[in-house]
């Protein structure tokens, strides 16, 4: 019977030094270690993830997963029965070493049903609810900072940077007489961090009408209750976050649509958040729920559309 360790950061800027520690704590004997790469995020399920996909196919009746705390595996409700289930499946244990979880046997079922204990089902419910409520205060107070950043004259985020490697060879096409736009597309990269690899060349070059960025309208589109639910519980940039907070709740029988103002970016950025809807890769697609997406999606590229 083999131990899998299982651990995952969700920014390149993170280590995992924090669930070395836990884990060498707990004398695991013999670890198979799984880690995902740097900037996984919590986002992506977990039967989606690459390393976790290994250790379940490398697994067998009777091994145990290790992690350092549940929420390096799952980020809501959903996840972890999904998780389960499969691990259930498999016969394979799941040990969590810290956190609220660390007291439970998560894999526990009923003897003569084989599904969850009810009571372990509702302590999983209602601690993820717990976390989840957790990070939605740091993302409010994430927004907040920023907020107050920019009134005060700061912008956020990452500067658009060129890897050095290419610099050269950016500044030759350049020189060649590429545009912008053009070089931004071919390396994937903003137009500011074109600008930013030529800045010296700029002065002998007119600009051209097509690198010039207008700025984007924002637009108010109608997003689906199902698909606004599941965003909630999503790992969100602050703007898509700002946008789906300040969005107007309208009631639609028993459901509701949420009314919300961004520009396109931010609109396309949210659907691409809410693909796993779709299901696919093993997971099952809820039918309301894929529907609600495809709503959305099409209100998105009704308004991208050429007029």
């Amino acid at each position: 019977m083999a131990n899998l360790v299982y651990k995952r950061v969700s920014t390149d800027q993170q280590s995992t030094a924090r669930q070395n520690l836990v884990l060498n704590e707990a004398g695991i004997e013999d670890p198979v270690v799984c880690e995902e790469d740097p900037g996984t995020s919590s986002r992506l399920h977990p039967l989606q993830r690459p390393k976790f996909r290994e250790l379940l196919t490398y697994a067998r009746p009777g091994d145990t997963v290790h992690i350092s705390e549940m929420f390096r595996l799952v980020c809501s409700t959903g996840h972890i029965l999904n998780v389960l289930d499969v691990l259930h499946r498999e016969q394979v244990a799941l040990r969590i070493h810290g956190g609220a979880f660390s007291a439970m046997d998560l894999t526990a079922r009923h003897p003569r049903t084989g599904e969850l204990l009810s009571t372990v089902k509702l302590m999983v419910q209602t601690l993820a609810a717990a976390g989840e409520l957790q990070r939605d205060l740091q993302r409010e107070l994430t927004y907040d900072g920023l907020r107050a950043a920019e009134a005060k004259g700061s912008k956020g985020g990452r500067r658009p940077t060129v890897a050095a490697a290419k610099t050269e060879t950016i500044r030759t096409a350049y020189l060649e007489g590429r545009s912008i736009a053009t070089l931004a597309r071919d390396q994937g990269v903003s137009r500011g961090a074109i600008r930013t690899a030529v800045a010296d060349l700029l002065p002998e070059h007119t600009a051209d009408e097509k690198d010039v960025l207008a700025p984007e309208q924002p637009v108010t589109l109608d997003m689906p209750g199902k698909v606004a639910d599941f965003l909630r519980s999503a790992d969100l940039e602050p703007a898509e976050r700002a946008a789906l907070d300040q969005g107007a709740t309208v009631r639609r029988g028993r459901g509701y649509t949420l009314r919300m103002t961004a520009v396109p970016a931010v609109h396309r950025q949210l659907l691409d958040r809410c693909q796993p809807l779709d299901g696919g890769q093993g997971l099952p697609a809820v039918p309301a729920q894929h529907k609600a997406r495809r709503e959305y999606e099409n209100r998105v590229n009704a308004h991208e559309a050429p007029a």
